[in-house]
């Protein structure tokens, strides 16, 4: 099972299905229906395995324009916005301080996914039925 790690706890990982934008991978590129293991910090010491999600629907997008040779259509403000950043020129900035021109050499993947199976920070499984049964005793 491949990683598809995050340096920053979105709030949209919070949601049953959520999105990510990513450059195909050089070995094999994302699968609809591929199963994932979302990690948090993957290359540290804080390391933490959120849980799995299943990849449900990609779909080309770039930052440079609809004619783009290298396909996809523009990203949108509304795609970034729901995607964590607070514009489209904010998603650009980062993603242009993480990967530089490469941003306009390059589609990218938009990636939909769904929870499998989501853990607790302490790697125990969520229940989201328990936990709503358990806040509506109170």
């Amino acid at each position: 099972m491949r990683i598809l790690g995050f340096e920053k706890k979105w709030p949209k990982l919070e949601k049953s299905n959520f999105t990510t934008f990513r450059f195909a991978r050089k070995d094999r590129d994302w699968q609809v229906g591929e199963e994932v293991q979302i990690i948090y910090k993957p290359r540290s010491k804080e390391r933490e395995i959120s849980g799995y999600a299943r990849i449900v629907n990609i779909t080309l997008r770039n930052f440079v324009s609809p004619y783009s040779i290298f396909g996809g259509s523009v990203i949108t403000s509304n795609e970034a916005r729901k995607d964590g950043f607070a514009s489209y020129v904010d998603m650009k900035d980062w993603f242009y301080k993480q990967y530089g021109d490469r941003i306009f050499n390059e589609s990218l993947n938009k990636l939909t996914l769904t929870w499998v199976m989501k853990l607790t920070s302490k790697g125990r499984q969520y229940d989201r039925h328990r936990q709503l049964q358990s806040t509506n005793r109170s």
